[in-house]
């Protein structure tokens, strides 16, 4: 594992943090040297300011134009923030590690073009990978199977397992094993079309298989935060409440945990919520052991019942190995008052943070 991810906690330490929103896309084209979409281009560029909010004063945060990034974050925080870096300054820095959104091979290549030495080996980069891929969450969904928690999911290696999945199913969910929010998901209704047909077949030819989930009507989108000290232990951060429009991240809810929990608890019990957060800290403590330190994330649903009376959840749907925008909201709730949202708009060719009341 990185050595960067295990240095003392008592040690004082200034960070580099980079946000590499791309980081998703690029774990699954697994290429050092990697051209991100436009859209992940622009996002990077735009709210690269976006560790700051985290940051110590002594950290430096990486961003590719200095003067917007002061501008948009004061904008935002209505502070300053004075050690935004961009990549031509980047080798000269006294600085111990790095802390990106996420690690892949694309963002390894870059800082070591522009000269950072502390960034993990491309066997660690593959380890990180490997437990980004979605049979993980297919492991954790059978354990979290306890009253009052449903959902299905599998591997398939080939189309003829998804036309299987449809004889018994009016509607399934299919998946890349690595992609980013939106773009490698598919929705199936009763049979395949051409282009759902050829689409599955290119994942499994490139990624080696597929993931299947039985449809579940949703009621509601939320997750929860945690971070691995890569020792066996992972500490439970806190719920994240957010929006999604066709699959991409709109927004966060920013409010206390207990105001949260309130919300979630209109629908599901505060007993269950506890025993799925525990179970979920024993498990993947146990699974990063020696292999992951850092943010991660679970996303789940509260789902309707078979009897559209009752509500049940949906205890992982993904499990997103990096920090997230429910990071930023936990990062944020404390800094700015309660009962607002945090939303990530695009207009003019711009995406922008905005802190705006419910």
């Amino acid at each position: 594992m990185f050595r960067g991810f295990l240095l003392p906690l008592s040690t004082k330490m200034a960070v580099l943090h980079v946000f590499n929103p791309e980081h998703d896309i690029a774990l699954a084209a697994n290429l050092s040297n990697f051209t991100a979409p436009h859209a992940g281009r622009q996002l990077r560029h735009d709210l690269g300011y976006l560790p700051a909010i985290w940051a110590d004063d002594d950290d430096y945060v990486l961003v590719e134009n200095v003067e917007d990034a002061l501008r948009d974050f004061a904008r935002v925080m209505h502070r300053k923030f004075e050690r935004f870096v961009d990549k031509y300054q980047i080798s000269k820095l006294d600085m111990t590690h790095v802390e990106p959104w996420g690690w892949d091979l694309a963002l390894r290549s870059f800082l070591m073009r522009y000269g950072v030495e502390a960034v993990p080996t491309e066997d660690e980069i593959a380890e990180i990978r490997d437990l980004s891929h979605r049979k993980y969450a297919v492991d954790l969904l059978r354990e979290l199977m306890f009253e009052g928690t449903t959902g299905e999911s599998w591997q398939a290696d080939t189309i003829v397992e998804v036309q299987q999945a449809l004889r018994n199913r009016q509607r399934v969910v299919v998946k890349a094993p690595w992609s980013s929010s939106g773009r490698g998901i598919r929705f199936i209704d009763n049979e395949m079309n051409d282009y759902q047909r050829r689409w599955i077949q290119n994942v499994t030819a490139s990624q080696g298989c597929i993931v299947i989930e039985t449809y579940c009507h949703k009621v509601k989108d939320f997750g929860m935060e945690f971070e691995s000290d890569g020792r066996g232990n992972v500490r439970y951060l806190g719920l994240s409440l957010f929006h999604t429009q066709n699959g991409a991240y709109i927004g966060n809810i920013l409010a206390s945990e207990e105001e949260k929990c309130e919300m979630i608890n209109r629908y599901i019990s505060e007993d269950l919520l506890r025993i799925v957060r525990e179970k979920i800290c024993d498990y993947l403590g146990a699974l990063y052991k020696g292999r992951y330190a850092g943010p991660f994330g679970v996303d789940m649903m509260v789902v309707r019942g078979d009897d559209q009376q009752h509500f049940l959840l949906n205890p992982c749907v993904e499990i997103n190995l990096r920090r997230t925008m429910g990071h930023v909201a936990l990062a944020l709730f404390g800094q700015v008052a309660s009962g607002n949202v945090m939303r990530v708009e695009y207009s003019d060719n711009t995406y922008k943070l905005k802190i705006k009341q419910l």
